[in-house]
């Protein structure tokens, strides 16, 4: 199998970074598909409009309201048809960054990101998220290419609610262990191709990082003012996590997330809280003979990440909604790279063993 290693063109990073929107868009054009969020538009769309006039470019406003549904995509990407734009900005949390991907992908234009939250690595990725009209996953599509320009403005992230950045704490924990998973049994990784060492080192530095600083830079979450642990952590959060889970591959713990909201209660819990838990299942489902889980399980207690299926949300532990979640889960493409092959009951048991 061929190896395959894929990343944005550019990513930048650092307090005030979206000062260099409209340097950076000039270089594709002189009309831009502005995809954003309601409540992110309120804020910051007279901003980004004149960091953009400023250089000569056009914003095009394509406002995204609920989920990212087939019927929502169709309706922007037949918005921006009208406008035939050379470039789509994306800006916002990971609803917003997928409909840009989505945008993007159909008018065959480059894609800058410009996350405003650090809950996952959505901003580098190639990947965007479909749901049904009930919030359930559909699909996961595909840009033929990363975004082409990745800017991260920490003062942005660093206004955002405590909340969001644990959930991107949970999302990018695991990557280390994914692709190793991956790697170990041979499994494809977001480019349909064998992972390389790089991407498992970069998951590796991930892990390493978040271990370090993430309790120190959880502690400028919300504040509006970055530290040098919050930089690195969005650093390992965002650029790290999304090209070692997407040149690495991933496991168990992102295959989770297609069967956990069947159990009553988890499916408003945030992505990476999700993950958060289907790491834990994983490192449990790998029989280690060593003390990752309880370290880790200990981390999480002290960056106040959920541990069990009732701290993630869940209502009720109904047996058969734990089945069902474990037989979702065992459909995901992801699961099949692991150590060994699972059963039904295998990860049915393993789940309720971190019921609560």
């Amino acid at each position: 199998m061929l190896k395959v290693f894929g990343s944005p063109s550019r990513y930048i990073q650092g307090p005030d970074a979206i000062e260099v929107l409209g340097r950076s868009a000039a270089l594709f054009g002189r009309h831009a598909a502005l995809v954003i969020d309601r409540y992110v538009y309120g804020v910051l769309a007279e901003r980004l409009r004149r960091l953009c006039r400023e250089h000569g470019v056009t914003l095009h406003d394509m406002v995204l309201d609920g989920d990212l549904t087939p019927d929502v995509v169709a309706a922007l990407c037949e918005q921006a048809a009208g406008l035939s734009p050379t470039l789509v900005i994306a800006v916002g949390g990971g609803k917003s960054l997928d409909a840009g991907k989505a945008v993007a992908h159909a008018s065959h234009c480059h894609l800058i990101t410009v996350p405003t939250v650090a809950s996952n690595d959505a901003p580098t990725s190639k990947n965007y998220v479909l749901y049904d009209a009930h919030h359930n996953l559909l699909a996961v599509e595909h840009m033929l290419f990363n975004p082409t320009m990745v800017i991260v403005d920490t003062t942005l992230i660093a206004t955002a609610p405590a909340h969001f950045f644990r959930a991107g704490l949970g999302d990018a924990i695991s990557k280390k262990f994914e692709a190793a998973q991956c790697s170990r049994n041979h499994g494809k990784n977001m480019f349909d191709a064998g992972s390389t060492a790089t991407a498992q080192l970069i998951a590796d530095g991930c892990a390493q990082t978040l271990l370090e600083c993430g309790e120190d830079a959880l502690k400028a979450a919300g504040t509006g003012a970055p530290t040098p642990a919050f930089e690195r952590a969005v650093e390992a959060m965002i650029l790290m996590s999304g090209l070692g889970f997407e040149s690495g591959g991933l496991s168990i713990a992102h295959a989770l997330t297609r069967g956990l909201p069947r159990v009553a209660g988890v499916g408003p819990a945030l992505h990476g809280l999700q993950v958060a838990v289907g790491l834990l299942v994983q490192l449990d489902l790998e029989r280690r003979s060593d003390s990752t889980l309880a370290d880790l399980t200990r981390w999480y207690g002290r960056v106040g990440l959920p541990t069990t299926l009732r701290e993630l949300g869940a209502t009720a532990i109904d047996a058969e909604q734990v089945r069902e979640a474990a037989r979702l889960t065992l459909k995901a493409r992801h699961a099949a790279n692991f150590d060994y092959t699972l059963s039904e009951d295998d990860l049915t048991a393993a789940l309720l063993r971190h019921a609560g």
